[in-house]
């Protein structure tokens, strides 16, 4: 986790590396049916555990003016402010306020541990998960059940698997970097 003892200036350098590692993950895709999975959210997860809850939030907030301002960095290389008003905007709210919320979670800790980071990453998504979901039923008038079905249902097995594989890498990487 970032040390609040810090050099602002390198926490705006990590938070910029973790908005385009998000942008990144966008591309990324691992094809499954009927949704292919993204590593949108390992990288949004992945800087609230590294980077804490202010330059976490920071990371998806850049990552999200990079879409709006036209970049192609959203999920299937879509960008513009209409995404963010759109049935996926929701999602990306849920990245900011999903990674700000897994860094104050790991902030209590002094060496958060794997049940913390699980812990963390689990409410994190839960987040992303509800901010989305409410999007999704308000722009497009499904009910609450079918915006579960369509919105969450076919991502959970992926993310089951991200949220293991960043509490993984959150542990290994947080020993040897000081980020």
């Amino acid at each position: 986790m970032l040390k609040k003892s810090a050099n602002p200036l390198h926490k705006m350098v990590y938070a910029s590396l973790f908005g385009a590692l998000t942008a990144a993950g966008s591309l990324i895709v691992i094809p499954m049916q009927p949704v292919p999975i993204t590593l949108q959210t390992l990288f949004t997860c992945l800087s609230g555990i590294l980077l804490g809850s202010h330059a976490g939030g920071l990371s998806q907030i850049i990552y999200v003016l990079l879409g709006i301002i036209g970049l192609p960095v959203f999920a299937g290389g879509k960008a513009g402010v209409g995404v963010l008003f759109g049935p996926s905007g929701g999602y990306l709210i849920g990245f900011v306020v999903g990674a700000y919320v897994i860094g104050k979670i790991v902030e209590v800790r002094r060496e958060p541990g794997w049940v913390c980071l699980l812990m963390a990453l689990l409410v994190g998504n839960l987040i992303i998960y509800t901010l989305g979901t409410w999007q999704l039923m308000e722009v497009t008038g499904l009910t609450l059940v079918k915006s579960l079905i369509v919105g969450v249902v076919p991502f959970l097995f992926g993310d089951l698997l991200k949220i293991l594989a960043t509490a993984w890498l959150g542990v290994k990487i947080s020993k040897h970097f000081n980020l």
